[in-house]
């Protein structure tokens, strides 16, 4: 997984990427064996680990919830949506909820600005989301609904 990207510009990224991938997060024993690969610093490695924050840490629920909090969201209610689904789930922002079922995240945009507050549940986005249609969505999810 990691062999094909040795040697080439920039590799730790994909290499990160691969790890996450297979995975599901970037584990604190992949740290040194990235950094002696790549002759790069432990440091270093852990410096765009954190910088990028789609990596991961830990591994997420089986769904990943994303919530927009940038300007055109809030304008319509994205913050009081935001406080609806930690207390429905739970959780606090980069939390998974105590079944494994979901981790959240608040992203600063989904490019969906016309239709917030948007949410994004796996790769599926949700316009217009409100904490009735989050509470119906989440549930769907939970039943393992499509």
């Amino acid at each position: 997984m990691l062999a094909p990207h040795v040697g080439t510009p920039g590799a730790l990224l994909p290499m990160l990427h691969a790890l996450q991938e297979t995975f599901g997060c970037i584990d604190e024993s992949a740290v040194p064996l990235l950094a002696d690969t790549l002759n790069l610093s432990r440091a270093e490695v852990h410096g765009v680990i954190g910088f990028y924050h789609d990596f991961r840490r830990t591994r997420p629920g089986r769904h990943i919830i994303k919530v927009c909090r940038a300007e055109a969201c809030q304008a319509v209610g994205a913050e009081s949506l935001l406080d609806h689904v930690r207390r429905s789930l739970r959780v606090d922002d980069g939390g998974t909820t105590a079944d494994d079922a979901f981790t959240l995240q608040v992203v600063y945009c989904l490019g969906n600005c016309a239709l917030g507050p948007a949410v994004m549940i796996d790769e599926t986005l949700h316009g217009r989301v409100t904490p009735a249609r989050f509470d119906t969505l989440a549930a769907e999810q939970r039943e393992g609904a499509p």
